[in-house]
C-alpha cells in the first residue's frame, strides 16, 4: 500500500501525551488531540497496565484536564478539569478503587492549581474572587434599569497585560483556600490583591510555600522566588535573601522537610542566565548553588510545535542525598544526578527529547513521555541503570505506518568567529533534485531547535521544500558565554551565524535549488527575517510572522517590553539612536525582497503595529507585500492556537512560497 503525506490535516489524527505518573502497576497520563468540530483541543485522561498493556479511560465528561496527580495516600486520582457549564477548571476528584469523578470545588472564577496535603485529607488550592470596588459597581449595574453601558479601564501598574490573557484584572483578590475532602468544608488561608502560586504544603499545615515577585513594592526590580508563608502569624519571608536579584521556583521538598530543593538563577546575565539547581537547608536556612560548575541550562529549552500540555522532567529526589534533575544540551534532554555536596554526574544523553516525567516508586525508573525527530508522541518507562525506554504505548502507530516521514540530518559547521553551531536540515520526503529549501529561524532567541518531531516541518517536506533549520549563538543548550553573546547585540554575529549556515547546507546539499531560497521565522525568528531582508537579497521570498520591527515602540507596547528591551539590548528609550540601529525599520529602505506578514492580532509580546509598521514601509518602499492577521489568538498560534486558523495559517505559507 503506498503511503500518504502528512498535511496540516493531519493535527485531527494526531494525539500527544503528557504529565505521566506512576501508582501501583499503573501509569497514568494524559492524552491531547485538536478537535475539528468545536475548533478546540480535547484532552482526556487514561492508565495503562505496565504488564498487560490494558488502557482504561478515567473522567467524566469536560474537554479538559491537567495537574493529574495521586493523592499521597493511594486512594484518589485527582486533576483539573471543566466538566461544569461554566467550563471553568474545578479541582475534581476520582476514587481509584471504582467511582465517578466528582467536583470538589465550585470556584465561579476556576481554580488555577492546587496541593494535597501530606495525610491526604485536605487540598490547598487557588482562585480568584472580584475586589469589594468590582463587586459594588456589578451590584449596581444589576439594580439600573437602562442596559450596561461600556466601562473604563484604569491602569497604574507597569505590568498591566500578559500575552494569551489581555489586559489583567486590575481590581480581583487572589486566594488560596483549602477544603477538607470528606466534608468539602472551606475556609481562606491567603488573600492578596496579586496573583500567586502555591508551590508546597507543609505536612503539619503550619506553613506553606509560595512562588510572588522577588519585591511586589518595586515594579522594575524584575524576578520571582519562593517565600515561607507561617500560617499562624500570617507572616513570609524570602527564602533566597541571600541572592538579591534572580527568578526562583520550587522544585522538590525532601520527605523530612529538612531540604528543599529549587530551579532558579543570579541573573548575572539577566534574561539569559542559565538556571541552575539550588539548595534551601530549613534548618540553617542556607542557599547553595548545588550544580555551580555545571554549564547547562536546567530546564527543557527545546522548540517544537506538536507536544501540548507537556511540563517538563521534574527535579525529583532519589534519596536523602541525592537528586535527578534535567537539562538541555546540544538539542537534547539530558538527565543528571546530583547531590548535597554539589557533584554532578550525567545519567542519560540520547538523542531524544524527554518532554515530561516523573519518578517511579523504585527511583531507578521514570514513567516518561517522549518524541523524536520522526516520533510524534509515545508513553513508556525509561531506566536510569541501562539508559533503555521500555515503550509502553504509541498513540499514532497506526498513522506513521500509513504517512510517509522525512529523517532530518543533524550536522555542525563554523558560523561567526569560527564558533561550533548546529543544525539539522529536512529534506523533502520524496527526494528531487533541484527542490526549493527554507531557512527556517527559530523565536526565543533563547530556545533551540532539537530532537523532536516539528509537525509544520514535516508538512513543508510533504510538500516539497527542504528546510534549514539552525542554533545561532543567542540559544539555549551551548552553555552561558553562547546564549550571552548577543546581548546587546542583535542582528551581528546571529545574523552571520545563519548566513554561514545557509551556505553551508547549500554547499553539503547541491540538490537544492539556490535560485529557490527562502526565509521565514517568528517572533525573535520574525526579527530576524525583517533583519535579513534589509540586509541581503540571497533570499528568493520571506515570510515574517509574530515579528519585531521597532525596539523603540516594542519597549513601550509589548507585555514584556521595556524588561525584554533593557536586558536583552541593554538598552532604554535614553538611548532611541542605539535601539534604531538594532531596528530592521531602521534597514527597510534596503528592502527589495518580497515579504508576507503574519501575525495574531491578540499578540501582546510581540504587538501587531510591529508588523503593521513594516507592512507600511513595505508599501512605502514599493515592495512586494502581504498582511494577514489572525483573530482570536495570541503570541502562541502557530504551537496551540485555535486548530482552524493553525491551518489557514500554513495554508498561507504554502501559497506565498509557491507564488514565488
Amino acid at each position: 500500500m503506498q503511503k500518504e503525506k502528512i498535511t496540516m490535516d493531519s493535527l485531527f489524527k494526531l494525539k500527544s501525551l503528557g504529565q505521566p505518573i506512576a501508582w501501583n502497576n499503573q501509569i497514568y497520563y494524559i492524552e491531547t488531540i485538536p478537535n475539528k468540530e468545536d475548533n478546540s483541543y480535547h484532552s482526556a485522561i487514561y492508565s495503562i497496565n505496565r504488564t498487560t498493556k490494558e488502557r482504561r479511560k478515567w473522567g467524566d465528561a469536560g474537554t479538559s484536564q491537567s495537574s493529574l496527580e495521586i493523592s499521597p495516600n493511594g486512594k484518589w486520582l485527582s486533576y483539573l478539569g471543566n466538566n461544569n457549564k461554566e467550563k471553568k477548571m474545578q479541582v475534581m476528584l476520582m476514587p481509584l478503587d471504582g467511582g465517578s469523578a466528582f467536583a470538589l470545588t465550585e470556584e465561579k472564577d476556576g481554580v488555577s492549581n492546587y496541593c494535597w496535603t501530606h495525610n491526604s485529607g485536605t487540598i490547598y488550592y487557588q482562585t480568584s474572587i472580584p475586589s469589594k470596588k468590582e463587586e459594588d459597581e456589578s451590584a449596581q449595574d444589576k439594580l439600573g434599569t437602562e442596559k450596561k453601558l461600556p466601562n473604563t479601564t484604569e491602569i497604574d501598574k507597569l505590568t498591566y497585560k500578559l500575552d494569551g490573557m489581555g489586559i489583567l484584572p486590575q481590581d480581583r483578590l487572589y486566594q488560596i483556600k483549602k477544603v477538607t475532602i470528606a466534608s468539602k468544608e472551606m475556609s481562606i488561608v491567603l488573600e492578596e490583591d496579586r496573583p500567586l502560586d502555591l508551590n508546597y504544603v507543609s505536612h503539619d499545615e503550619s506553613y506553606l510555600l509560595i512562588q510572588d515577585e522577588l519585591d511586589a513594592e518595586d515594579e522594575w526590580n524584575y524576578g520571582a522566588t519562593v517565600f515561607y508563608y507561617d500560617v499562624a502569624s500570617k507572616e513570609k519571608h524570602s527564602l533566597t535573601e541571600s541572592v538579591p536579584k534572580g527568578s526562583f521556583s520550587y522544585a522538590s521538598m525532601s520527605e523530612n522537610e529538612e531540604y528543599l530543593l529549587l530551579n532558579g538563577n543570579d541573573f548575572a546575565y539577566a534574561f539569559v542566565t542559565l538556571n541552575k539547581v539550588y539548595g534551601y537547608d530549613m534548618k540553617a536556612h542556607t542557599l547553595t548553588c548545588l550544580t555551580e560548575n555545571l554549564d547547562v541550562e536546567v530546564s527543557d529549552a527545546i522548540v517544537a510545535d506538536f507536544q501540548q500540555g507537556a511540563s517538563g522532567i521534574d527535579i525529583s529526589w532519589l534519596n536523602k542525598e541525592e537528586f535527578l534533575f534535567p537539562a538541555t544540551e546540544h538539542g537534547k534532554i539530558q538527565l543528571y544526578k546530583g547531590n548535597l555536596k554539589g557533584e554532578t554526574s550525567l545519567l542519560f544523553d540520547e538523542r531524544i527529547h524527554l518532554t515530561d516525567g516523573t519518578l517511579i516508586n523504585d527511583s531507578k525508573k521514570l514513567a516518561v513521555t517522549y518524541s523524536t525527530l520522526t516520533v510524534s508522541s509515545q508513553l513508556g518507562i525509561l531506566d536510569l541503570e541501562t539508559n533503555e525506554i521500555e515503550p509502553l504505548y504509541l498513540p499514532n502507530e497506526k498513522f506513521f505506518k500509513n504517512h510517509l516521514v522525512t529523517k532530518p540530518e543533524m550536522f555542525w559547521y563554523r558560523g561567526a568567529d569560527q564558533w561550533n553551531i548546529q543544525g539539522w536540515y529536512v529534506p523533502p520526503v520524496e527526494k528531487k533534485e533541484q527542490h526549493p529549501a527554507i531557512l527556517y529561524v527559530h523565536g526565543g532567541p533563547q530556545v533551540c531547535y532539537g530532537e523532536s518531531f516539528f509537525h509544520e516541518m514535516q508538512a513543508l517536506s510533504a510538500n516539497g521544500y527542504g528546510v534549514i533549520l539552525l542554533n545561532p549563538r543567542g540559544g539555549n543548550g551551548y552553555g552561558q558565554d553562547f546564549v550571552a553573546s548577543i546581548l546587546g547585540d542583535y542582528g551581528n554575529k546571529d545574523y552571520e551565524d545563519l548566513m554561514m549556515g545557509t551556505t553551508y547546507v547549500l554547499n553539503d546539499h547541491p540538490e537544492i535549488d539556490q535560485e529557490h531560497v527562502y526565509v521565514m521565522g517568528g517572533s525573535y525568528g520574525g526579527f530576524m527575517t525583517n533583519w535579513i531582508v534589509g540586509h541581503t537579497n540571497r533570499f528568493r521570498a520571506a515570510i515574517s510572522q509574530r515579528s519585531i520591527s521597532n525596539w523603540i515602540s516594542f519597549y513601550g507596547t509589548s507585555d514584556v517590553g521595556a524588561f525584554f528591551v533593557e536586558f536583552q539590548l541593554q538598552r532604554d528609550l535614553s538611548d532611541m539612536e542605539g535601539l534604531w540601529k538594532m531596528s530592521p525599520l531602521a534597514y527597510a529602505k534596503n528592502v527589495e525582497t518580497s515579504i508576507l506578514m503574519m501575525h495574531s492580532d491578540q499578540d501582546l509580546r510581540c504587538p501587531m503595529e510591529q508588523a503593521e509598521q513594516f507592512y507600511v514601509a513595505m508599501k512605502k518602499q514599493g515592495v512586494e507585500s502581504k498582511l494577514i492577521t489572525f483573530p482570536q489568538s495570541s503570541h502562541g498560534l502557530s504551537r496551540n492556537g485555535l486548530p482552524n486558523l493553525r491551518i489557514k495559517r500554513f495554508n498561507a505559507i504554502l501559497e506565498w512560497l509557491r507564488n514565488h
